[in-house]
């Protein structure tokens, strides 16, 4: 790459919390045929060109597991260049220089927060005269300190509008690697939405609150006319307490704060190196009679097109859809995170494995995915073990079954969404590593038994209060995921030509030795595995167990992050679907639309963050931000409204349609834009039958109630009498 030509710099003195600005004036006297810059920096940058932004990116370069991958951003600037020139590059500490995670005292944190601010980047100019000329980091730029007092990813932002950098010092060579620098892979960072506020709030104890209406990750942009010197200061909240009073203790260590010191007259301001999850802030100092109009919340995320759209006859389900869309929004910026608000926002791979098959029906995640992956591998230990959390900010984390085969689930996902098998390839080794270290580390042969698991994690079926692994055997989920993830290796080998006969004949042994272990299950995510990995004898008797428990227990779910994500497919791929629809439809707790009933606008950590009281979970674990259970919405695209693509047919290069119709909802329409063209489904459900409407751009096979058929692409209606119409 040319920018490795140019050389990392850094300020000339340390400048503790405050924002370092970078620059170097140049001419460019001759006219402009083409110039592009190359540029990334140690923490996360924004550059301008002649006071204008170079480009839509923010809080480039994103996070990657930085010491092995640094990705380089490269932009246009042709037109932003005159004959004198200024460019400027601020830098916060970001990802890569904050204090991440909250928690973490093992000494990590402060090595991270104590790294070094670095910048790198070459502009390179191309003349109408065919000359050519670089202009690149070295001891000629300068440093001044900048606007931005503090910033980190944890605790918010501190600006002062009166400071103008000026005093500039020459910026001095930093020593740091080159060999990690690499072109941008993933998706650019991008304000996607803005949202006005809502309204204003005087609640009970005496606060100003501003209500978005709708939680979101990124930041507020406000406007005020002040005067120079007053202060604005205000936190965030993902919800209001019982009482209607401001709340955020659920932010644990997070200050999620915001300092802005005005200058003079009308101002318009945003964070610019932090983000926050939240639907309120709190006004803590606001110089003026605050208005809504003055409050703008932007929703920033990762940009990614849109794929998939559900609706319903039902508005509590359609609100639940909503909610399922603006939680992948808020925690896929640049990494899949758990949750965007309190001090941690970190890449839990179990909640990406359970998540990605949702992810990909509703947006086009398949370049998000690969850079995510690369990175995993990057921090793949050398014995094939893999962490809780990519990029690595846990080092000494031990792996968890169902966390760590993310590694194996998530390549074949985004192969079976998209089809391309480069994935697969690019994985594949990784893939294998992980297969093998379960095999070396494992106390019985052809078992996953010992470790450190999280097992059903926030399952309801704990033995006793507080113990968040559930009641589900930890050696039957390990052993159950080290058999799909085998599985899923050897598929993946086989499409790419290689010799897996070992892999198979391990397959076959795992099962084999499943099934002695475990000759009965005995929770409900113990039945799931069973069926969905294929290790049950008699897949249709577990699948009746499993039902006969659901419904024993009121027809209510007991799973937790393992369970939960299966549940519905193998109730109805058995014949349970009108308990599959109950379960979704559920709004008491526990269940999916009992948050919705509580006024949520995103999928919360627990099934009862707000109990039915009012009150509120231990505010040590209670995101109401947190997609893992909006996994289920996978169940409504592919089985309620039956789209999946057709068995051992990638990309939906073929097309399976066999809908589950019920009458509690009225209808249901689907819609996916597929690697072959949009796909829509819809039923509705009528007096004494049902109405089916197909839109398929690839050949189809059709399981209704009457039957099978084949057809071409094409557009198809239907109507059956139903079996219990």
């Amino acid at each position: 790459m040319e920018i490795k030509k140019a050389q990392w710099i850094t300020p000339a003195r340390d400048m503790g919390d405050l924002c370092p600005v970078f620059r170097r004036v140049f001419a460019a006297e001759k006219p402009v045929e083409k110039a592009g810059l190359q540029i990334t920096a140690l923490g996360v940058y924004e550059a301008e060109l002649n006071g204008k932004r170079v480009g839509k990116f923010v809080l480039a370069p994103g996070w990657t597991s930085y010491e092995h991958r640094l990705q380089v951003q490269t932009y246009d600037v042709t037109e932003l260049l005159s004959p004198n020139n200024e460019l400027r590059v601020s830098v916060g500490r970001g990802w890569f220089r904050s204090p991440v995670p909250g928690w973490d005292n093992d000494g990590m944190k402060k090595q991270r927060f104590d790294q070094p601010c670095g910048l790198i980047a070459l502009l390179r100019i191309r003349y109408a005269d065919g000359t050519e000329e670089t202009v690149f980091t070295d001891e000629a730029w300068e440093t001044s300190e900048g606007p931005v007092r503090f910033s980190e990813i944890y605790d918010g932002e501190t600006c002062d509008a009166r400071v103008k950098p000026d005093d500039w010092k020459k910026a001095k060579i930093l020593d740091w690697p080159k060999d990690i620098l690499i072109p941008q892979e993933g998706e650019e960072i991008r304000e996607m939405e803005r949202i006005a506020a809502k309204e204003i709030i005087h609640t009970a104890a005496g606060e100003t609150v501003v209500d978005f209406g709708q939680e979101v990750t990124g930041w507020v942009e406000f406007t005020i006319d002040a005067r120079a010197g007053e202060l604005v200061h205000f936190n965030h909240g993902e919800v209001l307490d019982k009482d209607g009073n401001f709340y955020n203790e659920n932010y644990r260590g997070a200050k999620a704060e915001v300092r802005y010191i005005c200058g003079e007259g009308k101002q318009t301001w945003h964070p610019r190196f932090t983000f926050f999850g939240f639907r309120y802030i709190h006004l803590i100092s606001w110089p003026s009679d605050p208005k809504a109009e003055d409050f703008t919340a932007v929703a920033v995320y990762s940009n990614m097109a849109r794929t998939g759209w559900l609706k319903s006859g039902d508005p509590l389900l359609n609100r639940f859809f909503s909610n399922v869309t603006w939680g992948q929004r808020g925690n896929f910026l640049d990494i899949p995170t758990d949750c965007p608000q309190r001090d941690e926002r970190l890449g839990w791979t179990g909640d990406a494995e359970v998540f990605v098959k949702t992810a990909a029906c509703l947006y086009d995640v398949e370049k998000f995915f690969k850079k995510w992956l690369h990175d995993l591998a990057a921090d793949q230990f050398p014995d094939g073990g893999v962490g809780s959390v990519v990029p690595n900010v846990l080092k000494k984390d031990k792996p968890s079954a169902a966390w760590a085969d993310a590694v194996t689930i998530c390549p074949w996902q985004i192969y079976q969404t998209y089809g391309d098998k480069k994935v697969l390839s690019d994985q594949f080794d990784s893939m294998k590593k992980w297969v093998d270290y379960i095999g070396s580390v494992t106390q019985t042969p052809d078992l996953w038994t010992g470790g450190a698991h999280f097992g059903d994690w926030l399952s309801l079926d704990a033995a006793k209060d507080g113990d968040c692994r559930g009641g589900t055997r930890p050696d039957f989920i390990a052993t159950a995921y080290y058999a799909h993830s085998t599985a899923l290796t050897v598929k993946a080998g086989k499409l790419l030509g290689k010799d897996m006969r070992a892999y198979e004949a391990l397959y076959g042994r795992i099962v084999a030795a499943f099934r002695q272990a475990f000759p009965t299950c005995l929770t409900q995510t113990e039945h799931v595995l069973a069926v969905q990995f294929g290790l049950s004898p008699d897949p249709q008797k577990t699948a009746d167990a499993l039902a006969e428990m659901v419904v024993k227990a009121g027809v209510q779910l007991r799973t937790g992050f393992v369970g939960t994500p299966y549940l519905l497919h193998v109730l109805a791929d058995y014949g349970h679907a009108d308990l599959a629809w109950s379960l979704l439809l559920r709004r008491e707790y526990p269940g999916w639309l009992y948050p919705v009933t509580k006024g949520a606008t995103t999928v919360w950590e627990r099934w009862n963050g707000i109990k039915e009281d009012g009150s509120f979970e231990s505010a040590g674990m209670n995101s109401f931000n947190h997609y893992a259970y909006g996994a289920v919405a996978d169940w409504v695209f592919e089985q309620a409204a039956g789209l999946r693509h057709g068995e051992d047919q990638a990309g939906f290069s073929e097309l399976i349609y066999a809908p589950h119709p019920d009458a509690r909802v009225g209808w249901l329409q689907a819609k996916l834009n597929t690697r072959h063209g949009p796909v829509s489904a819809y039923w509705q459900w009528e007096q004494d039958g049902v109405r089916y409407e197909l839109d398929t751009p690839v050949p189809a096979l059709i399981r209704l109630p009457g039957g099978e058929r084949k057809v071409s692409p094409g557009t198809y209606t239907f109507w059956e009498k139903h079996p219990k119409a």
